[in-house]
This record gives C-alpha cells, structure tokens and sequence, in this order.
C-alpha cells in the first residue's frame, strides 16, 4: 500500500470540496506566526500532491526540517479540523448541539451555575427531538452534578426528577446497546457469509439471532431504537434469504421517516440506506413496479437535496444510487442499455475511491461484468472479472469471489479459450473449495466445463438441456437458490439451447412474469 493511502493528511487534503479549502485559506491565511506559515505552505504543497511524497515535500519547503514535518503536519491537521468543524457546524445539528454543551461547561467555569443550567435544558429539549439519547445523558450528568455541588434554588423536586430523567434514559442506552451491537453484528455476518449457504450457517444466525435478541416492546422505543431493530431483522431476513420478511422489516425502516419527518434532514444518510435496502427487497421479490417507484423517490430525494449532502452522505447516495440503477437493467433484462451507465460509475469510483471501502468497489465491479456477459461482451466481462480476481482483499465477500470465478470460467469457454478453460477449472475449484462454498451449483458447473469443453454441437445442446434439467431440480433446495441470485444460470443455458442471446431471454421472461427460477 502506498503512503499516499497511509497518511492522514495527505488523505483528508484529497477530499476537501473547493469550498472547504477556500473556507480553510480564508480563515488562517493572513499575516501569522512563522509556524503558521510553514503549515499553510505544507497545505498548499500537498494539495498540488498526486502522491504523498516526504522527499518532494522538503524540497519544495526548505524551511521544514525533517524533524520538524511530523509536528507542522500535526499542527495542520488540528486547523483543518477547526476549519471544517466551523463549517460544518451550519449543516450538523449534532455539532451545534455538542456546541451548546461546551457553552454550558463554559458558563458553569465562570460560576454561572443558573445560566449553565438554562442553557443545558434547552439544549435538552432539542437533543430530545432529535433522538440523541447519549447526548441527553451527558446533559443530565452535567445537570446532577450542578445541582448536587451548588445551591441553585432551581424548581421543586428537581432531585426527584432528574433520577427519573436518568433512569429512563439510562433504560434507553441500554436498549440502544443492545439493539445496535446486534444490528451490526448481523450485519458482520452477511459480510462473512453472504447469503447462507446450506442449514448449518442458517442454524448459526438463527442461534445467533435468537440469542442475543433483547426483549423489548417496539411500541415503546424511540427512532433509534427502532432503526437498529429494524435493521437487525432485515439482515437477519436477508442472509436467510426469506425476501418477503426482509422487504417487510425494510419498509418498516423506511416508514420511521414518515413518522418522525425531522429525522430525515438530519440523519439523511440513514434514509437513503433505508431506500437502498427497500429497493433491494423489491428487486429481490421481483417487484417491479414498486421497484420504478422507490428508485424515482430516491433520484428526485437526491437530486433536491445534493447541494445540503457532506461528503460521506454524497459517497453513499452515489452507491446507493448507481446500485439501484444497475439492479433496475438486471431486472428487466436490458443490459445492452445498462451499459450506459458505466462511463459516469468509473468515474464516480475514480472521485469517490478515499471513501469506498472495497466491499463496495467489489460489488460495482462484478455487477459491470454482469452486464457485459448479459449483453454478449464477454472480452469485457473478463477485463472486470480480473478486476475482482486480482483485488487483495482476504475472505470479504468470499461468495461474490467464488461466483466471479465460475463467470470468469464461462466467459472464457463463450469464447472458446477451451484450453484455458481447462487450466482454470483446477485453480477455481481449489478457490472454491477453501473458502467452503462449493455448492451444488457451482459443481455442476464445473463438472459441466470439464466434461463438454470439447464435446460436438449436438452432444453439446443435449448436455445444455442435461444441465439445465439438474439446475432446476437443484434450485427447489432453498440455501442453493443465493447461486441463481449472482448469477442467472438457467436463463444462460436457455440461451444456448435456443441459441437466443442471453438478455433476450431475460427480456422475455421479465415481460410474460414467468420465474427466473
């Protein structure tokens, strides 16, 4: 990895907007300390930088000393912060909120215990509003500590009910605790397993899950809380690959916005991870209709909205968004018109890569390759396929890694690059095979590419329909139905019994509502 990935300046520099750096040379570049001045031309050295490089940076700066670099660097990065801390003070109510607080300690320094305490109960009641649970509790922290150090002469019984203010939301966090480290950790399965692959890995979430379930009434918890509960059955559904109760728990996320309508312009992020997840459900249900209609709500939210987003909020609604779009082809079978999509996705990759972690980028490149087979182009399905083959990411997304390997193989084999065919088929089935997720499917596959690579055409057609035949009677086995959901097998074989292309195939089936599967 290099140091420009490493450094964390050179990493916060590089994705600055050109108003934050215009707002940060404003702020500090004036007449200042000699300090200050090697740390402003350190800033505008690293912002000319394509790479992090300490040798270039000492020559460019001569009044830096090597030991000198570490502390301006340092030096630097605080006033960044400062910088985009008062910036983003305007657009977080979060960083307004904390602000207030440390007004409070201020006022409370000072000996102004009276006023310390009104302005801490009116930071409070917005806290309050905005489901800030954590932060209503440092405040009644801070309130107890006032009242039980200083005579304040404050309302009757204010002993009496700030116990009670702090019970009920001690009564929270730990609900939130709970609720949140479960949503995560399921969430950290699917990472892991993907969707499960045979009863012993349902066996394990279901246990799991019903482990570390709190007992809770959903009536009686805040936004939060039931954001985390929701979420955690929605990944629960969806690793067991039970649609229908994943679509549920989805839509239930995404009805907490109508519900609490202020949560949407402050946790905008979280809303359009809830409309990503509904769309997924309804792609997965084969809802197309509700599908068109959450995918023009989330366009037109974006669209309406981009100018207020952060920059994470924008990384995430590219992702999400382009997620959806390229979903939206696959369901009707209309690669060839996806394929327009892919100049402007490489080259939000390109600008968003300091922010996408590579489960994301992993996903985006195999879901590229999905559309080149799907539209016939196999020469650049196996350029992205390679993309995937060749990341170093360990065992993120295992079964993503194992269905773009079988693809690779048949790419290949569309191509008949039979005797490369025949060298891969050991190094992927060795592939598989560690990381456990040698399914049926994927063995029929490659029993099917070792038997027929050079078979006639009519032995060939007869075992297309042979293969075809076992696929169908395997995909009734709920855990090999996730092979289906990354890769259309049945429609490929269709197109080759046919000899239909393959999104011609899909096309039709997507029209007359017949099942993939």
């Amino acid at each position: 990895m290099s140091n420009s990935q490493n450094d964390a300046l050179f990493i916060l520099i590089k994705t600055l907007t050109k108003a934050e750096k215009r707002n940060f040379q404003l702020a500090f570049n004036r007449d200042n300390a000699k300090e200050d001045v090697l740390f402003i031309q350190l800033f505008n050295v690293l912002d000319k930088l394509k790479d992090y490089d300490e040798d270039a940076i000492l020559r460019k700066i001569p009044d830096i000393k090597k030991q000198q670099l570490s502390n301006v660097k340092a030096h630097l990065y605080k006033h960044l912060l400062m910088s985009l801390r008062l910036l983003y003070k305007q657009k977080d109510p979060l960083i307004e909120l904390r602000e207030q607080l440390d007004y409070a300690r201020v006022l409370y320094n000072k000996g102004l215990y009276n006023q310390s305490l009104k302005l801490l109960a009116r930071t409070k009641t917005a806290a309050n509003e905005r489901g800030e649970v954590m932060l209503c509790y440092e405040i009644i922290e801070f309130e107890k500590l006032i009242e039980g150090r200083h005579i304040t002469r404050s309302l009757e019984n204010r002993a009496e009910q700030l116990s009670e203010e702090s019970q009920a939301v001690e009564h929270q966090l730990a609900n939130i605790s709970k609720l949140s480290t479960l949503a995560l950790r399921m969430y950290g399965l699917y990472l892991k397993l993907g969707h499960a692959r045979g009863s012993e890995d349902a066996n394990e979430v279901i246990t799991f899950f019903e482990e570390n379930k709190p007992e809770v009434k959903t009536a009686e918890l805040n936004f939060y809380q039931k954001i985390y509960l929701y979420q955690a059955y929605s990944w629960y559904y969806y690793i067991l690959q039970d649609f229908l109760l994943f679509y549920r728990y989805t839509q239930k996320w995404v009805n907490l916005f109508d519900e609490y309508p202020s949560l949407l312009q402050t946790d905008v992020g979280l809303y359009i991870k809830a409309m990503h997840n509904l769309l997924t459900a309804h792609f997965f249900n084969m809802n197309e209709h509700k599908f068109v209609q959450a995918l023009h709500e989330l366009e037109s939210f974006i669209e309406a909205n981009n100018e207020t987003f952060n920059e994470n909020t924008r990384t995430t609604a590219f992702v999400y968004l382009y997620t959806a779009k390229l979903n939206h082809h696959f369901l009707e079978g209309t690669f060839s018109q996806g394929l327009e999509l892919i100049p402007s996705l490489e080259q939000g990759i390109v600008e968003h890569q300091l922010k996408l972690d590579q489960h994301r980028v992993l996903v985006f490149y195999y879901k590229i390759a999905c559309l080149y087979f799907g539209s016939g182009d196999n020469n650049n399905a196996i350029v992205y396929l390679n993309k995937i083959i060749n990341l170093r990411i360990g065992n993120l997304r295992a079964d993503i890694q194992c269905f773009a390997r079988i693809l690779h193989l048949i790419a290949h084999y569309e191509l008949e690059n039979y005797s490369l065919v025949e060298y891969l088929i050991k190094s992927v089935y060795h592939f598989i095979s560690k990381n456990k997720d040698l399914g049926q499917v994927m063995e029929e596959i490659l029993k099917f590419l070792r038997k027929n690579i050079y078979a006639n055409p009519k032995a060939l057609k007869e075992a297309f329909i042979d293969l075809k035949e076992r696929l169908v009677l395997i995909s009734r086995n709920p855990y090999e139905r996730r092979s289906f959901l990354y890769l259309d097998i049945i429609s490929w074989l269709e197109s080759k019994i046919s000899g239909q292309p393959v999104q011609t195939v899909i096309q039709r089936k997507f029209l007359t509502k017949e099942p993939r599967i």
